[in-house]
């Protein structure tokens, strides 16, 4: 293998990378990115970026030393168009073409957006760019702030605007925010920290209509109520960037389609993270984008699949001071139960709490709310007992 393309300037694209030099790989490295910028870290972008706590510098994930180690052809600002898999090609939206033996994707995903989005102060939050125009709208005083949706990127960015002294609605359309990933029980004890903080949480209806003419005025409910608002984060998911592979004959169903160890149904193409749907599940989460690409260059190399990758899901989110951490993997049944600190009147305790999901006498998930050192504890515990590979954050 002469040539390696890297699809995707991204964190996992990063780390496959870093990994085909680690493992040997010394041909042609080319990584190709859609956006201007060398891959920076996400998560601040909702947090601390937002809040003016971290600058652009801090977000780089690489240096001007590993840059010149990893020797690669950096083709960034450029959206990929195709892949030509017969005649193992990368096909650029500005004409140009990429002559490849192995390809990792690792495309990412978008924000989901919403009819009338394109109203001056309606935002999404997922690149820099995103975060540098809402940071600015909010550095310009007061707003009134409506965040659509209460997952994590919904609820950091809510929890973010609080901060900066705006005032926040949450709108979420199930009857909880976070309900799919921490159950019922767990999830309310979470929404908590909305409203302490003041926060206004409105659940259980969705969005109908954005009003406004240039700019955002409010957000139509779908009970008929109208928020003002005068500005607007949708954060209501993310969807893989699989268009440019149309017609490329991989299989795309919410992602690209592999085995459990990346590897797609074309010879010498792997994906990675947001955009891949490893052994039938797609995890959006930092961890599975660092952990995967080690298993994908592997096999990669391999010219077929000789390692799985196999990891306990593990997530974490900072809301309203708070940090909240879960790994496992719940599912409907299953019991909670409170192993350490405590839960007072609905809320967690200051000093947070261990909660433990069961099922038959078996952990199979746990949640803390700032016990960080009891949660890696419990953690170890679930991967050695799901005999999973042990995280380097461990």
């Amino acid at each position: 293998m002469r040539t390696v393309t890297v699809v995707g300037a991204s964190l996992s694209g990063l780390y496959a990378a870093r990994e085909l030099r680690a493992q040997g790989f010394d041909g042609r490295l080319v990584i190709v990115g859609d956006e201007p910028h060398r891959p920076y870290d996400r998560p601040p972008l909702s947090k601390d970026f937002l809040t003016g706590r971290t600058d652009e510098a801090q977000l780089a994930l690489t240096d001007a030393g590993e840059t010149a180690e990893l020797d690669a052809e950096w083709l960034l600002g450029i959206r990929a168009r195709g892949l030509d898999a017969r005649g193992r090609t990368v096909l650029l939206d500005d004409g140009r073409t990429v002559s490849t033996d192995g390809v990792v994707i690792a495309t990412g995903a978008s924000a989901r957006r919403l009819a009338g989005d394109g109203l001056a102060g309606v935002h999404t939050l997922r690149t820099l760019d995103d975060a540098r125009a809402l940071r600015a709208e909010l550095t310009r005083g007061p707003r009134r702030v409506v965040v659509i949706g209460g997952g994590f990127i919904g609820a950091e960015t809510a929890s973010s605007c609080a901060a900066l002294g705006h005032a926040v609605t949450v709108v979420e359309a199930a009857a909880l925010p976070l309900v799919p990933q921490l159950g019922a029980e767990m999830a309310a004890v979470c929404a908590v920290l909305h409203r302490r903080r003041g926060t206004e949480l409105v659940t259980g209806v969705s969005v109908a209509a954005l009003h406004g003419t240039v700019a955002v005025t409010g957000v139509a409910l779908s009970d008929g109520r109208v928020l003002p608002a005068d500005v607007v984060i949708v954060g209501v998911g993310a969807l893989p960037n699989t268009a440019w592979l149309a017609g490329s004959a991989l299989a795309l169903h919410d992602g690209v389609l592999c085995d459990d160890g990346c590897v797609t149904a074309l010879p010498q193409v792997v994906a990675v993270g947001d955009v891949a749907r490893v052994g039938g599940i797609r995890a959006g989460h930092w961890t599975s984008a660092t952990e995967q690409p080690r298993v994908a260059v592997a096999n990669l190399l391999a010219g077929r699949t000789v390692e799985s990758a196999r990891t306990v899901p593990y997530f974490w989110s900072d809301q309203y001071g708070a940090r909240l951490q879960f790994a496992g993997r719940r599912q409907e049944g299953d019991t909670v139960r409170v192993a350490e600190g405590a839960i007072v009147d609905g809320a967690p305790a200051e000093d947070g709490f261990l909660a433990r999901y069961e099922r038959e006498g078996r952990t199979t998930a746990v949640l803390s709310v700032d016990r960080p050192r009891s949660f890696m504890r419990a953690r170890r515990e679930l991967v050695r007992s799901e005999g999973g590979v042990r995280p380097a954050a461990l």
